[in-house]
């Protein structure tokens, strides 16, 4: 519950507390205390925001543009990566929570961009931001990334950022399905497993089709792990998956 619904429980308890005050003072006690309960937890839910909002973000980008040139990405009108060329992924970057505007440009330039964005960016959150698409229709997207594993565990996830691949479902090969009907720029949820080398393929969905092998997929402990297909199914270059760490 919010500091707001708190507080507005805690003031209706207090009217109540103020009209039994002298017909009945053991329902003006039984409110009064109730008040301040929920002031009590009022004051809590404001400290847990205030300490949510102070904490930083972490945030990385993915150039997964198969046809796009290296580029340069800008902050708020500050570049802070350079010459990122396809399927390079930058390490994270600690930002304040709040409202940035990304310019994406072609390496070396800063007069038109290829991706230009407004992002809000949550406190605490851990995000890659991939640029992605085709040609002149690109989109920058935010994932949500979450690193925490339980001990002694590994986990993974799946995004797929193939523009003209279908959607498929992504199988132990030969085995079963791990995630289902994953479309272009959809991801899945993480699956926790026990560590483990596993040879995975990537099928049409729905059937046993394999579009793309992915062998000796190596799944360490307290690690988590994002699987991505990029490229193209039908043409250069070619569709691969890329195995990025979180």
């Amino acid at each position: 519950m919010s500091q707001h619904a708190y507080l507005n429980k805690a003031a209706i308890y207090n009217l109540l507390s103020d009209y039994y005050k002298y017909s009945n003072p053991s329902l003006h006690t039984h409110y009064y205390h109730k008040h301040l309960k929920y002031m009590k937890l009022a004051l809590q839910a404001q400290r847990a925001d205030m300490t949510m909002s102070s904490q930083p973000s972490y945030v990385r980008v993915l150039h997964a543009v198969p046809d796009a040139p290296n580029v340069d990405v800008y902050v708020n009108g500050n570049r802070v990566l350079k010459d990122v060329a396809f399927k390079d992924v930058s390490d994270y970057l600690t930002l304040p929570a709040g409202k940035y505007h990304i310019d994406i440009y072609p390496a070396g330039t800063s007069v038109t961009t290829v991706i230009s964005k407004k992002v809000k960016i949550d406190p605490g959150k851990v995000y890659t931001l991939a640029a992605v698409g085709s040609g002149e229709k690109l989109q920058l997207l935010p994932y949500i990334d979450d690193p925490s594993v339980p001990s002694g565990e590994t986990k993974v996830k799946f995004i797929h950022l193939s523009p003209d691949a279908p959607a498929v479902d992504i199988a132990v090969k030969g085995g079963d399905v791990i995630f289902s009907n994953i479309a272009f720029k959809q991801a899945s949820d993480y699956l926790t497993l026990t560590p483990m080398t596993v040879n995975l393929e990537a099928r049409v969905a729905g059937s046993k089709n394999t579009v793309l092998s992915v062998p000796n997929v190596q799944l360490k402990a307290n690690q988590a792990y994002t699987i991505i297909a990029v490229g193209f199914a039908n043409g250069t270059p070619e569709l691969e998956a890329i195995l990025l760490k979180g």
